[in-house]
Protein backbone atom coordinates (compact mmCIF):
# COMPACT_ATOMS: atom_id res chain seq x y z
CA UNK A 1 0.00 0.00 0.00
CA UNK A 2 2.88 2.27 0.87
CA UNK A 3 4.85 1.26 -2.37
CA UNK A 4 2.13 1.84 -4.28
CA UNK A 5 1.02 5.57 -2.55
CA UNK A 6 4.90 6.54 -3.36
CA UNK A 7 4.42 5.52 -6.85
CA UNK A 8 1.30 7.80 -7.38
CA UNK A 9 3.07 10.58 -5.46
CA UNK A 10 6.51 10.12 -7.77
CA UNK A 11 3.95 9.98 -11.29
CA UNK A 12 2.30 13.51 -10.12
CA UNK A 13 5.52 15.08 -9.28
CA UNK A 14 6.40 13.71 -12.68
CA UNK A 15 3.46 15.47 -14.56
CA UNK A 16 3.92 18.35 -12.40
CA UNK A 17 7.26 19.07 -13.67
CA UNK A 18 6.35 18.20 -17.01
CA UNK A 19 3.37 20.66 -16.79
CA UNK A 20 5.31 23.81 -15.12
CA UNK A 21 8.36 22.77 -18.00
CA UNK A 22 5.80 22.85 -21.02
CA UNK A 23 4.02 26.06 -19.50
CA UNK A 24 7.38 28.27 -18.64
CA UNK A 25 8.35 28.32 -22.15
CA UNK A 26 5.09 30.22 -23.46
CA UNK A 27 5.08 32.56 -20.39
CA UNK A 28 8.76 33.10 -21.16
CA UNK A 29 7.88 34.23 -24.87
CA UNK A 30 5.35 36.13 -23.37
CA UNK A 31 7.58 38.42 -21.32
CA UNK A 32 10.14 38.45 -23.72
CA UNK A 33 7.57 40.18 -26.21
CA UNK A 34 5.96 42.64 -23.37
CA UNK A 35 9.86 43.83 -22.98
CA UNK A 36 10.30 43.86 -26.33
CA UNK A 37 7.35 46.03 -27.24
CA UNK A 38 7.86 49.72 -28.46
CA UNK A 39 6.60 52.15 -26.57
CA UNK A 40 5.10 55.46 -27.53
CA UNK A 41 4.43 58.73 -24.92
CA UNK A 42 2.18 61.19 -26.63
CA UNK A 43 2.69 63.87 -25.21
CA UNK A 44 0.10 66.96 -25.71
CA UNK A 45 0.10 70.77 -24.74
CA UNK A 46 -3.68 71.88 -23.62
CA UNK A 47 -2.77 74.84 -22.52
CA UNK A 48 -4.84 77.88 -22.71
CA UNK A 49 -3.25 79.27 -26.16
CA UNK A 50 -5.22 75.84 -27.73
CA UNK A 51 -8.60 77.56 -27.60
CA UNK A 52 -7.04 79.83 -30.79
CA UNK A 53 -9.21 79.29 -33.94
CA UNK A 54 -6.43 79.16 -36.67
CA UNK A 55 -6.69 75.41 -37.68
CA UNK A 56 -8.69 74.49 -40.91
CA UNK A 57 -11.54 76.87 -39.00
CA UNK A 58 -11.62 75.38 -35.89
CA UNK A 59 -9.59 75.44 -32.34
CA UNK A 60 -6.22 73.78 -32.07
CA UNK A 61 -7.44 71.29 -29.10
CA UNK A 62 -9.95 70.72 -31.42
CA UNK A 63 -7.81 70.05 -34.32
CA UNK A 64 -5.39 67.48 -31.75
CA UNK A 65 -8.66 65.80 -30.58
CA UNK A 66 -9.39 64.69 -33.94
CA UNK A 67 -6.06 63.64 -34.74
CA UNK A 68 -5.52 61.65 -31.90
CA UNK A 69 -8.52 60.34 -32.55
CA UNK A 70 -8.17 58.68 -35.46
CA UNK A 71 -4.09 57.71 -34.44
CA UNK A 72 -5.64 55.99 -31.81
CA UNK A 73 -7.40 54.07 -34.36
CA UNK A 74 -4.68 52.92 -36.76
CA UNK A 75 -1.85 52.53 -33.91
CA UNK A 76 -0.14 48.84 -34.56
CA UNK A 77 -0.95 46.38 -31.61
CA UNK A 78 2.13 45.94 -31.23
CA UNK A 79 3.02 49.62 -29.92
CA UNK A 80 2.16 50.23 -26.09
CA UNK A 81 0.77 53.43 -26.39
CA UNK A 82 0.46 56.52 -23.34
CA UNK A 83 -0.94 59.93 -23.65
CA UNK A 84 0.62 62.58 -21.19
CA UNK A 85 -0.61 66.29 -20.83
CA UNK A 86 0.40 69.77 -20.11
CA UNK A 87 -1.15 72.87 -18.46
CA UNK A 88 -4.56 70.76 -18.77
CA UNK A 89 -5.78 71.12 -14.82
CA UNK A 90 -4.57 74.35 -13.59
CA UNK A 91 -6.24 78.31 -14.26
CA UNK A 92 -4.72 80.26 -12.19
CA UNK A 93 -1.45 82.48 -12.22
CA UNK A 94 0.69 80.61 -9.50
CA UNK A 95 3.70 80.33 -11.51
CA UNK A 96 5.13 77.15 -9.46
CA UNK A 97 1.97 75.17 -9.47
CA UNK A 98 1.25 76.03 -13.02
CA UNK A 99 5.21 74.47 -13.87
CA UNK A 100 4.24 71.38 -12.29
CA UNK A 101 0.71 70.87 -14.55
CA UNK A 102 1.61 67.48 -15.95
CA UNK A 103 -0.11 64.45 -16.10
CA UNK A 104 -0.64 60.57 -17.67
CA UNK A 105 -3.74 61.33 -19.07
CA UNK A 106 -3.46 57.31 -20.35
CA UNK A 107 -0.75 55.22 -18.96
CA UNK A 108 1.52 53.83 -21.48
CA UNK A 109 0.94 50.17 -22.07
CA UNK A 110 -1.55 47.79 -24.24
CA UNK A 111 -3.94 50.23 -26.08
CA UNK A 112 -7.43 49.91 -24.84
CA UNK A 113 -9.05 52.68 -27.70
CA UNK A 114 -12.26 53.16 -26.03
CA UNK A 115 -10.39 54.22 -22.64
CA UNK A 116 -7.89 56.16 -24.53
CA UNK A 117 -10.79 58.00 -27.00
CA UNK A 118 -12.45 58.81 -23.46
CA UNK A 119 -9.96 60.05 -22.16
CA UNK A 120 -8.74 62.52 -24.72
CA UNK A 121 -12.55 63.81 -25.10
CA UNK A 122 -12.34 65.23 -21.21
CA UNK A 123 -9.62 67.44 -22.90
CA UNK A 124 -9.93 71.57 -22.89
CA UNK A 125 -7.44 74.18 -22.99
CA UNK A 126 -6.39 75.64 -19.20
CA UNK A 127 -2.99 76.51 -17.79
CA UNK A 128 0.60 77.54 -18.57
CA UNK A 129 2.81 75.43 -21.02
CA UNK A 130 5.86 73.01 -18.63
CA UNK A 131 7.49 71.34 -21.70
CA UNK A 132 10.59 71.06 -19.38
CA UNK A 133 8.82 69.06 -16.83
CA UNK A 134 6.14 67.32 -19.15
CA UNK A 135 9.77 65.83 -20.98
CA UNK A 136 11.13 64.48 -17.44
CA UNK A 137 7.73 62.74 -16.66
CA UNK A 138 7.30 61.14 -19.91
CA UNK A 139 10.90 59.79 -19.63
CA UNK A 140 9.40 58.01 -16.79
CA UNK A 141 6.16 56.97 -18.47
CA UNK A 142 8.49 54.80 -20.49
CA UNK A 143 10.72 53.24 -18.82
CA UNK A 144 11.69 49.24 -19.02
CA UNK A 145 11.88 46.96 -21.25
CA UNK A 146 13.80 46.62 -24.28
CA UNK A 147 12.61 48.05 -26.96
CA UNK A 148 12.34 51.55 -28.93
CA UNK A 149 10.84 54.17 -27.26
CA UNK A 150 9.88 57.84 -28.76
CA UNK A 151 7.80 60.70 -27.32
CA UNK A 152 5.52 62.66 -29.59
CA UNK A 153 5.18 66.36 -28.17
CA UNK A 154 2.71 68.53 -29.77
CA UNK A 155 2.63 71.57 -28.75
CA UNK A 156 2.02 75.51 -29.82
CA UNK A 157 3.97 77.49 -27.94
CA UNK A 158 7.41 77.80 -26.29
CA UNK A 159 7.92 76.56 -22.75
CA UNK A 160 6.73 79.15 -19.94
CA UNK A 161 8.46 77.59 -16.53
CA UNK A 162 12.30 78.56 -17.68
CA UNK A 163 14.66 78.31 -16.37
CA UNK A 164 14.22 74.75 -16.44
CA UNK A 165 15.29 74.91 -20.33
CA UNK A 166 13.47 71.88 -22.12
CA UNK A 167 16.61 71.62 -24.84
CA UNK A 168 18.47 71.14 -21.99
CA UNK A 169 16.34 68.23 -20.19
CA UNK A 170 16.48 66.62 -24.11
CA UNK A 171 20.22 66.51 -23.85
CA UNK A 172 19.94 65.23 -20.30
CA UNK A 173 17.51 62.35 -21.46
CA UNK A 174 19.71 62.11 -24.54
CA UNK A 175 23.07 61.56 -21.88
CA UNK A 176 21.60 58.62 -20.27
CA UNK A 177 22.11 56.60 -23.03
CA UNK A 178 18.45 55.10 -22.76
CA UNK A 179 18.07 55.37 -26.58
CA UNK A 180 14.89 57.81 -26.36
CA UNK A 181 13.95 59.81 -29.16
CA UNK A 182 12.27 62.72 -28.85
CA UNK A 183 9.85 63.96 -32.09
CA UNK A 184 8.08 67.47 -32.10
CA UNK A 185 5.06 69.09 -33.74
CA UNK A 186 4.92 72.79 -33.46
CA UNK A 187 1.12 73.58 -34.35
CA UNK A 188 0.89 77.15 -36.25
CA UNK A 189 4.65 77.93 -35.09
CA UNK A 190 6.46 81.37 -34.88
CA UNK A 191 10.29 82.03 -34.95
CA UNK A 192 11.13 81.33 -31.12
CA UNK A 193 8.24 78.01 -31.05
CA UNK A 194 10.21 76.43 -33.94
CA UNK A 195 13.79 77.24 -32.64
CA UNK A 196 13.26 75.32 -29.39
CA UNK A 197 10.94 72.71 -30.51
CA UNK A 198 14.25 71.89 -32.98
CA UNK A 199 16.59 72.15 -30.56
CA UNK A 200 14.36 69.01 -28.51
CA UNK A 201 14.43 66.95 -31.08
CA UNK A 202 17.61 67.34 -32.41
CA UNK A 203 19.43 66.24 -29.21
CA UNK A 204 17.68 62.94 -29.39
CA UNK A 205 18.10 62.58 -33.10
CA UNK A 206 14.40 62.95 -33.47
CA UNK A 207 12.99 65.29 -36.01
CA UNK A 208 10.62 68.35 -35.74
CA UNK A 209 7.73 69.27 -37.93
CA UNK A 210 5.64 72.55 -38.16
CA UNK A 211 1.43 71.56 -38.59
CA UNK A 212 -0.94 73.82 -40.04
CA UNK A 213 -3.70 72.00 -40.60
CA UNK A 214 -5.67 68.95 -39.19
CA UNK A 215 -5.14 66.28 -41.53
CA UNK A 216 -1.34 67.02 -41.58
CA UNK A 217 -0.92 66.92 -37.85
CA UNK A 218 -2.99 62.97 -38.07
CA UNK A 219 -0.62 61.86 -40.96
CA UNK A 220 2.46 62.87 -39.12
CA UNK A 221 0.97 61.23 -35.74
CA UNK A 222 0.96 58.41 -37.38
CA UNK A 223 4.04 58.35 -39.30
CA UNK A 224 5.64 58.34 -36.15
CA UNK A 225 4.12 55.86 -34.31
CA UNK A 226 3.86 53.69 -36.84
CA UNK A 227 8.31 53.91 -36.96
CA UNK A 228 8.19 52.96 -33.62
CA UNK A 229 7.08 49.60 -34.67
CA UNK A 230 9.72 49.35 -37.12
CA UNK A 231 12.82 47.79 -36.46
CA UNK A 232 15.51 50.71 -35.11
CA UNK A 233 18.21 51.24 -37.70
CA UNK A 234 20.73 53.22 -36.29
CA UNK A 235 22.11 55.98 -38.98
CA UNK A 236 26.08 55.41 -39.57
CA UNK A 237 27.86 58.63 -39.65
CA UNK A 238 29.79 59.58 -42.77
CA UNK A 239 31.56 62.28 -44.37
CA UNK A 240 31.16 62.50 -48.50
CA UNK A 241 33.94 64.09 -50.20
CA UNK A 242 34.78 66.72 -52.29
CA UNK A 243 35.16 65.13 -55.49
CA UNK A 244 33.34 61.75 -56.59
CA UNK A 245 37.34 59.88 -56.26
CA UNK A 246 37.56 61.35 -52.89
CA UNK A 247 34.07 59.82 -51.86
CA UNK A 248 33.49 57.04 -49.08
CA UNK A 249 32.04 54.05 -50.58
CA UNK A 250 28.72 53.38 -48.90
CA UNK A 251 27.04 50.00 -48.58
CA UNK A 252 23.09 49.80 -48.43
CA UNK A 253 21.84 51.37 -44.65
CA UNK A 254 21.28 54.93 -43.50
CA UNK A 255 23.71 57.48 -43.27
CA UNK A 256 24.17 60.74 -41.25
CA UNK A 257 26.31 63.78 -42.58
CA UNK A 258 26.18 67.67 -41.97
CA UNK A 259 26.24 69.99 -45.48
CA UNK A 260 27.08 73.99 -45.43
CA UNK A 261 24.99 76.60 -47.24
CA UNK A 262 25.72 76.04 -51.11
CA UNK A 263 27.85 72.80 -50.82
CA UNK A 264 28.58 69.93 -52.44
CA UNK A 265 29.11 66.50 -50.75
CA UNK A 266 30.17 63.64 -52.97
CA UNK A 267 29.52 59.64 -52.15
CA UNK A 268 30.21 56.59 -54.42
CA UNK A 269 27.68 52.85 -54.07
CA UNK A 270 29.35 50.06 -55.96
CA UNK A 271 25.85 48.35 -57.89
CA UNK A 272 26.33 45.41 -59.30
CA UNK A 273 24.66 43.81 -62.67
CA UNK A 274 20.91 42.92 -62.52
CA UNK A 275 20.46 45.21 -59.17
CA UNK A 276 18.67 49.11 -58.87
CA UNK A 277 20.47 51.61 -57.12
CA UNK A 278 18.00 53.82 -54.81
CA UNK A 279 18.73 56.77 -52.96
CA UNK A 280 17.12 59.37 -51.21
CA UNK A 281 18.36 62.94 -49.08
CA UNK A 282 16.82 65.07 -46.61
CA UNK A 283 18.13 68.31 -45.71
CA UNK A 284 17.17 69.80 -42.12
CA UNK A 285 16.13 73.32 -41.83
CA UNK A 286 17.80 73.68 -38.27
CA UNK A 287 18.25 77.02 -38.35
CA UNK A 288 16.50 80.41 -39.85
CA UNK A 289 16.86 80.55 -43.83
CA UNK A 290 15.88 82.94 -47.05
CA UNK A 291 13.39 80.71 -48.38
CA UNK A 292 12.87 79.61 -52.44
CA UNK A 293 15.42 76.64 -51.54
CA UNK A 294 16.31 73.88 -53.33
CA UNK A 295 17.73 70.21 -52.85
CA UNK A 296 19.55 67.93 -55.83
CA UNK A 297 21.32 64.30 -55.77
CA UNK A 298 22.73 63.19 -59.25
CA UNK A 299 24.10 60.10 -59.99
CA UNK A 300 26.88 59.84 -62.21
CA UNK A 301 29.42 57.42 -63.64
CA UNK A 302 33.46 57.78 -62.68
CA UNK A 303 33.58 59.13 -65.84
CA UNK A 304 31.24 62.30 -65.27
CA UNK A 305 28.21 61.30 -67.19
CA UNK A 306 25.28 62.42 -65.36
CA UNK A 307 22.89 59.18 -65.40
CA UNK A 308 19.81 60.29 -63.34
CA UNK A 309 18.85 63.23 -60.70
CA UNK A 310 16.21 64.00 -57.92
CA UNK A 311 15.12 67.27 -57.22
CA UNK A 312 12.97 69.20 -54.81
CA UNK A 313 12.26 72.82 -54.08
CA UNK A 314 11.23 74.34 -50.67
CA UNK A 315 9.60 77.46 -50.08
CA UNK A 316 10.60 77.86 -46.36
CA UNK A 317 7.18 76.54 -44.86
CA UNK A 318 8.30 73.21 -44.44
CA UNK A 319 11.81 72.51 -41.95
CA UNK A 320 13.17 69.26 -43.89
CA UNK A 321 13.73 68.88 -47.74
CA UNK A 322 14.05 65.77 -49.45
CA UNK A 323 14.18 64.09 -52.93
CA UNK A 324 15.38 60.90 -54.23
CA UNK A 325 16.33 59.12 -57.49
CA UNK A 326 16.52 55.28 -58.88
CA UNK A 327 18.73 53.79 -61.37
CA UNK A 328 18.53 50.22 -62.50
CA UNK A 329 21.88 48.72 -63.64
CA UNK A 330 21.35 46.33 -66.45
CA UNK A 331 21.92 42.69 -66.47
CA UNK A 332 24.89 41.49 -68.09
CA UNK A 333 25.51 37.75 -69.78
CA UNK A 334 28.91 37.60 -68.08
CA UNK A 335 27.79 36.31 -64.38
CA UNK A 336 31.92 37.75 -63.10
CA UNK A 337 31.03 40.96 -64.87
CA UNK A 338 32.13 44.16 -62.09
CA UNK A 339 29.90 46.35 -60.49
CA UNK A 340 29.71 49.73 -61.92
CA UNK A 341 30.75 52.63 -59.29
CA UNK A 342 28.03 55.44 -59.26
CA UNK A 343 29.16 58.32 -57.87
CA UNK A 344 26.27 60.46 -56.15
CA UNK A 345 26.49 64.10 -55.88
CA UNK A 346 24.34 66.08 -52.75
CA UNK A 347 23.89 69.77 -53.80
CA UNK A 348 21.37 72.68 -51.80
CA UNK A 349 20.59 76.11 -52.73
CA UNK A 350 19.88 77.40 -48.92
CA UNK A 351 21.21 80.93 -48.49
CA UNK A 352 21.53 82.10 -44.33
CA UNK A 353 19.64 84.97 -42.80
CA UNK A 354 21.69 87.72 -41.46
CA UNK A 355 23.35 86.85 -38.86
CA UNK A 356 22.89 83.07 -39.10
CA UNK A 357 26.31 80.84 -38.26
CA UNK A 358 26.59 78.54 -41.44
CA UNK A 359 28.92 75.94 -39.07
CA UNK A 360 28.45 73.51 -38.20
CA UNK A 361 26.52 72.47 -41.58
CA UNK A 362 22.57 71.32 -41.86
CA UNK A 363 22.00 67.82 -41.22
CA UNK A 364 21.64 65.63 -43.83
CA UNK A 365 20.01 62.08 -43.81
CA UNK A 366 20.65 59.66 -46.70
CA UNK A 367 19.46 56.46 -47.59
CA UNK A 368 20.87 54.00 -49.88
CA UNK A 369 19.18 50.66 -51.14
CA UNK A 370 20.93 48.25 -53.64
CA UNK A 371 18.41 45.90 -54.33
CA UNK A 372 17.22 43.42 -57.09
CA UNK A 373 16.82 44.80 -60.34
CA UNK A 374 13.46 45.21 -62.34
CA UNK A 375 12.46 42.91 -64.63
CA UNK A 376 13.18 43.54 -68.36
CA UNK A 377 9.34 44.47 -69.23
CA UNK A 378 9.49 46.62 -66.15
CA UNK A 379 12.65 48.31 -67.02
CA UNK A 380 10.85 49.42 -69.92
CA UNK A 381 8.18 50.29 -67.67
CA UNK A 382 9.95 52.79 -65.38
CA UNK A 383 11.01 54.86 -68.47
CA UNK A 384 7.23 55.44 -69.23
CA UNK A 385 6.31 53.28 -71.90
CA UNK A 386 6.21 49.62 -70.80
CA UNK A 387 4.43 47.06 -72.55
CA UNK A 388 2.64 50.04 -74.62
CA UNK A 389 5.27 49.43 -77.24
CA UNK A 390 2.82 47.25 -79.02
CA UNK A 391 -0.20 50.00 -78.62
CA UNK A 392 2.28 52.64 -80.01
CA UNK A 393 2.94 50.75 -83.16
CA UNK A 394 -0.91 49.81 -83.44
CA UNK A 395 -1.08 53.94 -83.50
CA UNK A 396 1.57 54.63 -85.68
CA UNK A 397 -0.27 51.98 -88.22
CA UNK A 398 -3.51 53.32 -87.71
CA UNK A 399 -1.91 56.67 -88.44
CA UNK A 400 -0.19 55.65 -91.98
CA UNK A 401 -3.41 53.73 -93.06
CA UNK A 402 -5.87 56.54 -92.59
CA UNK A 403 -3.28 58.94 -94.29
CA UNK A 404 -3.20 56.88 -97.28
CA UNK A 405 -7.02 56.87 -97.12
CA UNK A 406 -7.49 60.20 -96.74
CA UNK A 407 -5.27 61.24 -99.53
CA UNK A 408 -6.73 58.79 -101.74
CA UNK A 409 -10.21 60.25 -100.84
CA UNK A 410 -8.94 63.83 -101.55
CA UNK A 411 -7.58 63.09 -104.76
CA UNK A 412 -10.70 61.56 -105.99
CA UNK A 413 -12.92 64.18 -104.36
CA UNK A 414 -10.76 66.89 -107.18
CA UNK A 415 -11.02 64.28 -109.43
CA UNK A 416 -14.84 64.34 -109.48
CA UNK A 417 -14.68 68.35 -108.76
CA UNK A 418 -13.01 68.71 -112.11
CA UNK A 419 -15.45 66.54 -113.87
CA UNK A 420 -18.29 68.48 -113.00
Amino acid sequence: MIRTQRLAAGVCALLAALASGIAFPAGAVADETTALAPKVDLVLDVSGSMRTKDIDGGTRMAAAKQAFNEVLDATPEEVQLGIRTLGATYPGDDRRTGCKDTAQLYPVGPLDRTEAKSAVATLSPTGWTPIGPALLKAADDLEGGEGSKRIVLISDGEDTCAPLDPCEVAREIAAKGIGLTIDTLGLVPNTKMRAQLSCIAEATGGTYTSVEHTDELTDKVNQLVDRAADPVVTPVATEGGSSCPKAPTLKSGLYTDREEFGQERWYRVDVDPGKELRASVSVAADRTMNPDHGLLVRAFTTHGREIVRGEAAGSGRTDVISTGLRYPKADSDDDDAPAETVCLLVTNSFSAASGVKTTPGMPVELTVDVVDGPSQADDVASFGLGRGWWLLGALVLFGFLAGLVWGWLSRWRVAVWRTN
